[in-house]
């Protein structure tokens, strides 16, 4: 079994702590199928030659998955020489993120380039993303109050700590996904054709059982030829809302697709 990263430098007043959801991410990743996968879209492929992958959470809360990623490239992808970068609309999960990466792959081959505090994957360039890790705001729960955002994100000055209120945002921010847990989600969902890279791009995305995971997979699937949906880790141990699955989301190659429609008229 693959190391977790360590946390404990991160304050979970106001930084998601990782959880069930977090732990799933990472025995799905580590998995021999999904690893056997990866090894096929990034070592043995002909994409393979196009340099090295980058890889993006979105979301990075404590960094645990991405420090995860960053220390294991060689087990998970079959080479080295991966690329990762974070995004989090907390400016202090993207401070507690960097840290926990850092510390991962102070011994690693692994370049780890940055997280930026930003909205998404507004910040990355199209068809940039080789890989897309995201554990949404999932929970059916009402949104945060946004207008309280610019406020509550500033950096602390000296001897100032954050109060119990600007917490409880941040927070929320992590867990609340607005009436059925999705409208994070689908905002993600719209930018991931042009954020993935063309050719090799894969994301990996968790969804909770009243997301309803089948109506996702199916309405990504029916974005056009090539484009593919599946189910490849559960946890499997609860009822209601906390039964999650992590969906992977990746364009099949056009050219074999193309190859079985001209034999099937």
């Amino acid at each position: 079994m693959l190391p977790t990263p360590s946390t404990s430098h991160v304050c979970f007043d106001r930084v998601y702590e990782p959880a069930e959801d977090s732990y799933l991410l990472l025995d799905t990743l580590s998995s021999a199928s999904e690893t056997s996968f990866l090894h096929g879209q990034f070592s043995t492929s002909p994409a393979a030659a196009e340099g090295s992958p980058l890889v993006l959470e979105v979301g990075v809360g404590s960094g645990v998955v991405l420090a995860f990623v960053a220390a294991n490239a060689g087990t998970l992808f079959g080479r080295d020489d991966i690329l990762t970068i974070g995004t989090d609309l907390n400016r202090f999960a993207c401070e507690a993120a960097a840290q926990t990466v850092q510390k991962a792959v102070a011994t690693a081959p692994t370049r780890f380039l940055d997280v930026v505090n930003g909205d998404l994957a507004s910040s990355v360039r199209p068809h940039s993303i080789d890989v897309l890790i995201f554990n949404p705001p999932y929970v059916p729960a009402e949104l945060p109050d946004y207008s309280h955002h610019e406020a509550y994100n500033e950096p602390l000055s000296a001897g100032k700590s954050t109060t119990f209120e600007q917490d409880s945002y941040l927070l929320e921010l992590s867990y609340a996904g607005g009436p059925d847990g999705m409208v994070v989600t689908r905002r993600m969902l719209e930018q991931l054709p042009t954020i993935l890279s063309s050719t090799r791009g894969v994301a990996y995305l968790l969804l909770c059982a009243q997301n309803k995971p089948e109506v996702v997979k199916q309405e990504i699937r029916a974005w056009g030829q090539g484009w593919m949906a599946e189910t490849v880790g559960s946890s499997g141990k609860k009822a209601g809302w906390e039964k999650l699955q992590i969906i992977r989301i990746w364009r099949a190659n056009t050219s074999i697709l193309d190859s079985i429609s001209s034999h099937n008229p």
